[in-house]
């Protein structure tokens, strides 16, 4: 490919900050030392602005109606309940249809689509999961369990790769699937250039992965 690969990194109110901000940063500095500049990043959302965890608020680059093709979209996570019960984050964006149904027609064309933390609940909502290994928050396991099964979830690993669809587990996982995703596409020694810059102490022969059929 001589273009640069369109990374769509998908926000929505309440959305944790690292989960998006973290694999943002990943993929917008990798080959910016040598000029090779694989990646084109921008965000996307529904609305504008959008006001991700502790009142954060962003403009996203695009509207879901003006977004352009995507070769990577990552759908990130945050959110939860609150004291009366009300979901926020994706606990709330898992009744969209709208959105649900953007990213369901995203993953029929992506090269990679990849999920951060609950991010991993929307995909399975959209069935784009099912025969495939997954894993999420440490918070979010039992509910990702009851959506898909007990053979799928790997609540121990930071990464479960299908490929084209690759998942990490909460937060800061986040940044060490999106290395690994320039690793598997760019080699090892540029995703070390990356995170030697990021000055991330990044380690790919440790990581906890687990494999899906490919």
């Amino acid at each position: 490919m001589n273009r640069a690969r369109n990374v769509a990194v998908l926000i929505f109110n309440d959305v944790e900050v690292l989960d998006f901000a973290g694999p943002f940063e990943v993929f917008s500095i990798t080959g910016k030392r040598d000029g090779s500049d694989p990646f084109n990043v921008y965000t996307v959302a529904e609305t504008s602005p959008i006001l991700a965890r502790n009142a954060l608020s962003i403009n996203p680059h695009y509207r879901l109606d003006n977004c352009p093709p995507s070769d990577i979209l990552i759908v990130p996570g945050g959110g939860g309940y609150r004291e009366d019960g009300t979901p926020y984050g994706t606990r709330k964006e898992i009744d969209n249809q709208a959105l649900l149904t953007w990213i369901n027609q995203q993953s029929q064309t992506t090269e990679k689509l990849l999920s951060v933390c609950t991010g991993a609940l929307l995909l399975a909502k959209i069935g784009v999961l099912e025969g495939k290994v997954a894993t999420t928050h440490q918070g979010a396991i039992a509910q990702l369990t009851e959506m898909l099964s007990p053979a799928q979830v790997h609540p121990e690993a930071r990464i479960a790769d299908n490929d084209n669809i690759i998942l990490s587990g909460g937060i800061s996982a986040g940044i060490d699937m999106s290395l690994y995703v320039v690793a598997k596409m760019l080699g090892i020694e540029t995703a070390a250039e990356t995170a030697k810059y990021m000055e991330y102490d990044w380690h790919y022969d440790q990581l906890k992965v687990v494999a899906g059929d490919r």
